[in-house]
């Protein structure tokens, strides 16, 4: 724990002890199972094209969630939340050091995860020059306590092209897996797309929502011809999105794809798109990490469904 700034391993696991406690207590106090619902089914995966690796297709952002320390009482919920994600089975955590501590914060769960390997580790690199992007990489391997960082991330282009050499290195060195860029507004899309078509990459992370389908048209065709990964990020539109479908009522074959309530309805949504590999919701509630995770389970939407759930925001 010697990057935990303090935090021993007795007062992590005191937390996530409480917090486990917290957990397994349904929203009318009954006791529920986090595998409760699957049927015995896991989560369906999807091929990174690159590897042919699966990847389970419901993840965890730790955007806000995680930017807290050890003495705010959200914390305390976060060790259920890695739980919910891992019991679920999912796999991918996407962090960043733009994210205030959530680096440190999940370097801190994870490291009273036994086993630990479940978790398929993505993080970013955001800042400018070579020397400055190495030294700001090597402090998010310290952070999250470990030798190998599954997906090396240049957070929206800055800096792409001085920073994809030493990502190129790292990944022959093994010390990263996999490489991607990433960004969240559509006014880059036009140097995304060229980026994409000049580099061979691993990954892309975008934008993508119900009420953000801009990727559609050129980006997401893009990635499935040159055999990138897609993550989506704001997979709620920034929120907005799942106030406006509060008030509505869900579809009646909602239930027949394994779904009661409209957070995981959108994420089947983006999922239901054959050229999307996972979604990554960010959360520091536990319920909502199971509530997210239950996309993944169950029959996609037909083309028919899609356009259903389009015409509702119009």
């Amino acid at each position: 724990m010697s990057h935990a700034q303090g935090l021993t391993r007795r007062q992590i696991l005191t937390l996530a002890a409480a917090a486990s406690a917290v957990f397994t207590l349904g929203p009318s106090g009954a006791q529920t199972s986090p595998a409760a619902g699957t049927g015995g089914k896991t989560m369906m995966t999807r091929v990174i094209p690159s590897s042919k690796e699966p990847l389970p297709a419901v993840g965890l952002g730790t955007y806000r969630g995680f930017d807290v320390a050890p003495s705010d009482p959200a914390y305390r919920s976060l060790p259920a939340v890695l739980d919910a994600l891992f019991e679920k089975g999912g796999k991918v955590i996407d962090s960043s050091p733009m994210y205030g501590r959530a680096e440190q914060t999940t370097g801190e769960l994870l490291s009273i995860h036994e086993p630990r390997s479940p978790a398929f580790l993505a993080t970013k690199v955001w800042t400018r020059g070579r020397e400055e992007g190495i030294a700001q990489m090597e402090q998010s391997f310290k952070l999250l306590q470990t030798d190998r960082i599954d997906l090396m991330q240049i957070h929206n282009l800055l800096d792409w092209q001085t920073h994809l050499p030493t990502l190129r290195q790292w990944k022959e060195e093994g010390r990263i897996r996999y490489i991607g860029i990433t960004h969240y507004t559509a006014s880059a899309y036009d140097e995304v797309e060229a980026v994409l078509k000049a580099e061979p990459l691993d990954f892309l992370q975008i934008n993508y929502a119900l009420d953000d389908r801009g990727v559609e048209k050129r980006l997401l065709p893009l990635c499935r011809d040159r055999g990138v990964a897609v993550i989506c990020n704001r997979p709620f539109g920034g929120g907005g999105l799942i106030a406006r479908l509060q008030g509505k009522p869900l579809p009646g074959w909602a239930a027949q794809v394994g779904i009661k309530s409209w957070p995981p309805l959108a994420l089947k949504f983006l999922l239901s798109h054959s050229a999307v590999t996972c979604v990554i919701p960010g959360t520091g509630n536990p319920r909502y990490m199971t509530e997210n995770a239950s996309a993944g389970f169950g029959p996609m939407l037909t083309d028919a469904q899609r356009h259903q759930l389009i015409a509702l925001l119009d």
